[in-house]
């Protein structure tokens, strides 16, 4: 295990200097302009001599490949530099909404694994039945429907609507301090929103391998010998059936990372998304680079992870051939 976490570790580093340079590169080619959206409404009336001048202060006038160069090494000493439009540094500005995004994806991905995993197990024990197609289809219309379209949708039922729960936000308004109960009722929404995205994935996946498992010939021998059907699926055959779900949970990772982006935009949560829109828009070149790179190492330990969680319980897997 130490072995195949330090090889991909190790391959992780090319990757990161491609990921950064891509950045720098595309930041570049933008047609947005950093010092206009540096200055805001000022830039209307400035004059083009006090632009440039900000614009050689900024360091907007310098090549990106020299920008990429001195973020990189001023990165792998702690520094990631400032942000020029949250005006901190931009260790501060990921630090401030990283533990947000991060309970956000987490509570999500957690029930999506979870109630997947029950929808497919219990799709599973009866193919073609009335349950199974009930599920399929649900499954089915989940995975085409966009996230902001089912997050738009829950906001107008369950917040306008029914006047359930608090349409965005972390806290109620007016709120002067935040605690348990207002991030609880305010977590509901979105991190229902995404769990519901990433549902069918599992809820198919776990259909499958379970269904798989049920028709092999160990499981059916363990019925002939009268085990209990309890015994038979949760002893053998969601063992097995649950191997492709593990990987899956790396593969996924991108895509619950572009969700949640969509997601705290609707929902106002005070995430990465509004400082990654922020970054894009006003080519804040550090802050760009930084939360790329973020992104990028979560992909790349959710597959780790994956591969970690496939070779513990699969044991015809070998960590070390990995």
């Amino acid at each position: 295990m130490a072995r195949l976490t330090a090889r991909r570790a190790l391959y992780a580093v090319p990757v990161l200097l491609i990921v950064t340079f891509g950045v720098f590169a595309v930041a570049a080619a933008s047609p947005f302009d950093p010092v206009k959206a540096y200055a805001g409404t000022a830039a209307l009336g400035a004059d083009q001599e006090t632009l440039d001048r900000l614009r050689e202060n900024l360091g907007a006038d310098r090549p990106f490949t020299a920008r990429w160069w001195d973020w990189l090494t001023s990165a792998l000493g702690g520094d990631f530099g400032q942000s020029t439009v949250m005006r901190q540094p931009v260790a501060e500005v990921i630090g401030e909404r990283l533990v947000w995004s991060a309970l956000l994806c987490a509570v999500a991905f957690a029930v999506a694994v979870l109630l997947g995993t029950v929808l497919g197990v219990l799709a599973a024990r009866r193919p073609g039945s009335l349950l199974d197609r009930a599920v399929t289809s649900l499954a089915y219309s989940l995975e085409a429907a966009p996230v902001f379209w089912i997050a738009l949708l829950a906001v107008w039922l369950f917040a306008l609507e029914l006047d359930v729960l608090p349409a965005g936000g972390l806290t109620d308004t007016g709120a002067d301090r935040v605690t348990f109960g207002q991030v609880t009722r305010h977590l509901i929404l979105p991190a229902g929103v995404l769990a519901v995205s990433q549902l069918p994935w599992f809820t198919l996946y776990v259909r499958q391998g379970v269904g798989d498992a049920l028709a092999e010939d160990p499981v059916r021998g363990a019925r002939a010998r009268g085990l209990s059907e309890r015994t038979v699926l949760l002893g053998h055959a969601l063992r097995s059936g649950l191997l492709p779900v593990l990987t899956l949970i790396g593969s996924r990772v991108p895509e619950l990372i572009t969700g949640a982006l969509l997601v705290e935009s609707v929902f106002s949560w005070p995430g990465i998304a509004a400082a990654t829109v922020e970054a894009a828009t006003a080519v804040d070149f550090p802050l760009l680079a930084a939360l790329t790179t973020l992104a990028t190492a979560a992909v790349l330990a959710g597959n780790l992870l994956a591969d970690l969680l496939y070779g513990l319980v699969d044991p015809r897997v070998q960590l070390k051939e990995m």
